[in-house]
């Protein structure tokens, strides 16, 4: 940075369909053979195909991995669908750094923020276009989408935070979310 230096627009944010574009920006595609372990029924996982895409994840990370004090900002659109009756879905993740917390917001469809505290309490928030969902330190987080087109929602989290999705991978939630009687039913595992 230079001292009276106007500099132009790195990275863009569409406000109307939140497209992050930019030559910094990373695109993640998760599709559903990335997700082998996160759905119960397996019979009907197994059925499906396994090269359709589940959810792409952009993101801009202006500084380090790891730099503290910095922040990283992402969106996600995470595709309709079931397996089964449990809905598609993130990963989830506890924060490497545990103590650290993050923000998600809603932009367009419907979905739940799914969370998990260190004692397995695991709760949802409803998401929609608007909402504004605190993810407190120490607590495990994932989406879903509950509604029949693509759900977006953006994210910000601090530079080293970090993402542990081993203890997930491992433990899993301790509820599921379900579609039951036509709707979203968290259910303890």
């Amino acid at each position: 940075m230079q001292h009276l230096n106007i500099q132009k627009v790195i990275v863009h944010l569409n406000l109307t369909d939140y497209n992050l574009k930019g030559d910094s920006v990373i695109k993640q595609t998760r599709k559903l053979k990335d997700l082998t372990i996160i759905f119960k029924n397996e019979e009907s996982y197994e059925k499906m195909n396994q090269e359709q895409i589940v959810y792409t994840v952009k993101s801009w990370q202006p500084v380090l991995e790891g730099t503290r004090g910095g922040l990283f900002f992402g969106t996600t659109n995470l595709r309709p669908g079931k397996v089964g009756d449990e809905y598609f879905m993130t990963k989830g993740h506890f924060h490497t750094l545990s103590d650290r917390a993050e923000f998600y917001w809603g932009v367009q469809g419907e979905g739940m923020l799914i969370l998990m505290d260190n004692e397995r309490n695991t709760w949802a928030e409803e998401m929609q276009p608007g909402s504004l969902h605190y993810i407190p330190a120490h607590v495990a987080h994932r989406v879903a989408n509950v509604g029949d087109s693509t759900l977006i929602f953006g994210a910000c989290w601090p530079s080293d935070a970090g993402h542990d999705y081993t203890k997930i991978a491992e433990h899993g939630f301790s509820a599921r979310l379900l579609e039951i009687d036509g709707k979203p039913t968290l259910i303890g595992e």
